[in-house]
């Protein structure tokens, strides 16, 4: 969760330009607050805030997980549009586009980061003057306008990985979602998430009595935010109302009322996403926002009107591939999925850490659940549409369901002209776009042009949405021009192998197809079309690309054939060094994730 303060500069400052601090924290979404009608959470000193400012009904992370939304906060700029929706990714981002603190250096700010960076694309170090576990408005020149971060890390997923002692808030008596089985081992990690949130309200607490005793409240516009929802399972890195709403409270004081449209109290059912965030630094402090960061500031002089949508998106998370992409207005939530083969409940290294999470998975594998306890671990409808008004936890999906027709063509209308509009190169494989980033240029520049974009995003749409309608140009794109094109004709093979059966041929030609991802899809669809042993002999060749993503999608595909990929087993093993790598800041390359996750998984069932 991320507190944003902004302080309108202290009372020995001779100008007018506001001071701006953000306090963040970590992994929780707005319904852990209490504020937010949580009457379990013990959060009071967010509560005050809460009481003392405006409180945002419908603020929204862009993605559901850290890296990607705080690429998302720092540039002002839609992640997919970028190529770096993956959770990691390192890809280069055009020279133009400048991390948004160092607008507000050459506008005569102090920029202080302490201290979690985690911006998914390389650093630009000289975004803050300073950036550490010390670093601090406190450290500026008297007088000087500072713009300010604290990030709070104790309700980090990380912290429920390990049982604590003793617990404050009673396991028996946590309310659990209706996806969630009543487990013990849920009810305690759901019980010490509640312990870590109220910890975090503690240290919200602190930082604004600094602040006071600083001098500085009757000057400072807070905000208190969330980096992304999560984190028991099903939250963080999904695209429910679970893993992106995020609280937002922003108090101002008396002499700044100007800068918010409500006054102290009230709330307002904007909706606001992290591309509002820079855009509304730069307005506060007087900074006309540059032309190309895409969303619109809601504070200040003459804020950006209100949108009608907030848009998220999912993409790789960390070493499990997947793709999906979501619209939400003030009543609605869309999700679009474009892999819908595989399900929610990908095995992943770090999320299976969590007690909660085994233990889900063993109550689905033991048949103890119900329909829809059990759904995250089936494979995905291709659209879900979701009254969030009615059902928080996003578990009656209304997609085909009598008279929500209309609403589910616009909100998938809208999804479209946002993929569109937005230039999304996620809908590339990433082994494609590793290739690309080989050259140096950042993927933005080098991405396809607008007309063969809309075309591979098109194919993804017929390939995901299970339609036999689809089957004869989805057999003859197999067979384009275009890597991309191909490789989403090969997962609609998949997607539909009965339906595409005929489509045999072709398939088999594209395990000689140049691009390895293209060559892995073909032989993912040629194993589930019936053609086993032929569909094995592709994955485990591609097994020797020096493509680490290419890898990646062998990896994934070979580990959700279950005991079928054994003859792959020895392929996968020689992947992993001997001898333990140093570690390093992210640890392990994600094709090495993957395979010690697929020999793990193998070795358990042994």
């Amino acid at each position: 969760m991320i507190i944003c303060v902004i302080a309108i500069h202290d009372v020995t400052a001779q100008n007018d330009k506001p001071n701006i601090l953000w306090i963040v924290s970590e992994d929780n979404n707005a319904a852990m607050i209490g504020c937010y009608g949580n009457k379990f959470a013990t959060t009071p000193n967010i509560d005050k805030l809460a009481t003392e400012g405006v409180r945002f009904e419908n603020a929204f992370s862009t993605a559901p997980v850290c890296a990607p939304s705080r690429c998302t906060l720092i540039t002002g700029m839609y992640p997919p549009t970028l190529g770096t929706e993956n959770m990691r990714s390192n890809y280069p981002i055009p020279a133009y586009l400048k991390f948004f603190p160092r607008y507000l250096r050459k506008a005569g700010y102090y920029t202080s980061n302490n201290s979690k960076k985690d911006y998914n694309v390389p650093d630009q170090y000289e975004a803050w003057d300073e950036s550490s576990d010390k670093a601090s408005y406190k450290n500026r020149k008297s007088g000087e306008p500072f713009f300010a971060v604290f990030n709070i890390f104790v309700s980090h997923e990380s912290n429920i990985h390990e049982r604590q002692d003793s617990l404050r808030h009673n396991p028996d008596q946590v309310p659990l979602p209706a996806y969630h089985p009543s487990t013990k081992a849920i009810r305690e990690d759901w019980a010490q998430y509640y312990d870590k949130v109220e910890t975090m309200d503690q240290q919200v607490g602190k930082l604004l009595k600094d602040l006071e005793d600083a001098g500085l409240a009757d000057n400072t516009i807070v905000f208190y935010y969330a980096d992304n929802g999560g984190v028991l399972p099903r939250s963080k890195r999904f695209l429910f109302e679970s893993g992106l709403h995020v609280p937002l409270i922003v108090r101002v004081p008396e002499k700044y009322k100007k800068f918010i449209p409500n006054s102290s109290g009230q709330t307002t059912d904007r909706l606001v996403t992290f591309l509002d965030f820079a855009p509304t630094v730069l307005n506060v402090a007087g900074i006309k926002p540059p032309d190309y960061m895409q969303g619109g500031a809601f504070l200040g002089e003459n804020p950006a009107p209100a949108p009608q949508y907030a848009y998220g998106f999912r993409g790789r998370m960390d070493e499990r591939i997947d793709l999906s992409r979501t619209v939400r207005d003030k009543k609605y939530r869309y999700i679009r999925n474009y892999l819908p083969h595989l399900s929610h409940g990908q095995h992943l290294q770090y999320l299976w850490l969590a007690a909660s999470t085994r233990s889900w998975e063993e109550e689905f594998k033991s048949g103890r659940l119900n329909d829809v306890q059990s759904a995250f671990w089936r494979p995905k409808p291709a659209e879900e549409l979701y009254d969030v008004t009615t059902d928080p936890d996003n578990v009656n999906n209304l997609a085909g369901q009598s008279g929500y027709d209309s609403v589910l063509l616009r909100l998938g209308k809208a999804n479209t002209q946002w993929l569109i509009k937005t230039r999304d190169i996620g809908f590339i494989p990433e082994g494609v776009l590793w290739e690309m980033s080989a050259y140096k240029g950042s993927l933005l520049e080098m991405g396809p042009k607008e007309n063969v974009l809309e075309r591979i995003i098109e194919t993804a749409d017929l390939a995901s949405m299970r339609d036999p309608k689809n089957v004869s140009i989805l057999t003859k794109r197999l067979t384009d021009n275009d890597p991309a094109v191909r490789y989403w004709a090969a997962i609609g093979c998949t997607v539909m192998p009965n339906e595409m059966a005929g489509a045999e041929s072709r398939l088999a030609s594209l395990l000689e197809d140049p691009e390895g991802a293209v060559h892995v899809a073909a032989a993912e669809a040629l194993y589930h079309m019936g053609q086993k042993e032929e569909g094995l002999k592709g994955l485990i060749e591609e097994l020797k690309s020096q493509n680490v993503f290419v890898k990646v999608q062998c990896i994934n595909v070979l580990q959700s054939l279950g005991n079928d990929a054994l003859p792959a087993l020895d392929a996968v093993k020689k992947l992993i060094p001997p001898v333990t790598l140093p570690s390093t800041k992210h640890e392990e390359t994600y094709d090495l994730k993957a395979a010690r996750s697929f020999v793990k998984e193998f070795d358990e069932r042994q």
